[in-house]
Parts: structure tokens; C-alpha cells; sequence
């Protein structure tokens, strides 16, 4: 039991696609500021161009740890993906 009197076994998935999309549309312009094509991003970065693709349309969330590497990759803070109003 969770403390809402939940099984626990009972979660959903969480997927804000509002959050999700704003998130998508902000990288897009980073990567572009940033000088990067999405095959550029991915040969450097080591992610691949379908994962890039399906983050910039908001198909996936991604992973903090993708997060950071595609920060560093394009040598930019990773608040810089988060300036956007949900």
C-alpha cells in the first residue's frame, strides 16, 4: 500500500505531453543556436538520429542522463533546455 491507500503495483506511467512538447520545442532551438543538424547532434553525441527525431516531436520523454549528454554535447547548460512555461 502507498500512502493514499494505493497498491503500489498500480502505478501509471507518467507522461506530461504538454510538458513534453514544450521541452521538444525548446531543444529544437537549442540544437539550432547551437549549430547542430539532428545528424550532426547525433554522431558527436552518440545517440541516435531516430532518438533525437522522436524527442524534437515529442514522441519520448528522455532520460536526465540523455539530457546531459546532449548538453555537453552541444556545450550548453542543461537549463538551457528548460527555459519554457508549461
Amino acid at each position: 500500500m502507498n500512502r493514499k491507500g494505493g497498491n503500489i503495483s498500480e502505478r501509471k506511467l507518467i507522461f506530461d505531453k504538454k510538458g513534453v512538447e514544450a521541452f521538444a520545442e525548446r531543444f529544437r532551438i537549442v540544437r539550432k543556436n547551437a549549430g547542430f543538424t539532428q545528424q550532426q547532434l547525433a554522431f558527436e553525441s552518440g545517440i541516435s538520429l531516430s532518438q533525437i527525431a522522436r524527442i524534437e516531436t515529442a514522441k519520448i520523454n528522455p532520460t536526465i542522463s540523455t539530457i546531459f549528454v546532449l548538453a555537453r554535447t552541444m556545450e550548453v547548460e542543461v537549463e538551457e533546455f528548460f527555459k519554457f512555461k508549461i
